[in-house]
C-alpha cells in the first residue's frame, strides 16, 4: 500500500498522531509548511509516488531524503523502490 509520495512509511512516522496527519495521499497540504514540493511534482505528474517517475530517483527527493533536519538517510529511496518492483511485478 502506498503510504506517501515520497516513500515515507506514514504508519510508522512519529507525527502522524501528534499532528493529525493522515500522510500526503490524503491531504492537500503538508502540517510542517504550505507544500510539499515533492508531493506537488508527484501529483503533477499524475504519480502515486516517486518511483513511478522515468527520473526516479531525481535530485530533489535525493535532497529531501538526505536533509540534516528531516532526512532519513535515503530510506524513503529505498522504499519508493520497493514499491516500483513491486508495481513491476504485478503485486
Amino acid at each position: 500500500m502506498i503510504e506517501s509520495r515520497c516513500g515515507i512509511l506514514c504508519g510508522s512516522c512519529q507525527f502522524k498522531e501528534s499532528m493529525g496527519c493522515n500522510g500526503c495521499t490524503a491531504i492537500d497540504k503538508p502540517f510542517w509548511g504550505d507544500q510539499c514540493p515533492v508531493k506537488s511534482c508527484c501529483e503533477g505528474r499524475a504519480h502515486a509516488h516517486c518511483g513511478q517517475c522515468p527520473d526516479f530517483p531525481c535530485e530533489q527527493l535525493h535532497q529531501f531524503a538526505h536533509d540534516p533536519k528531516q532526512g532519513d538517510g535515503g530510506a524513503r529511496i529505498v522504499q519508493c523502490g520497493k514499491w516500483q518492483e513491486e508495481a513491476q511485478r504485478g503485486v
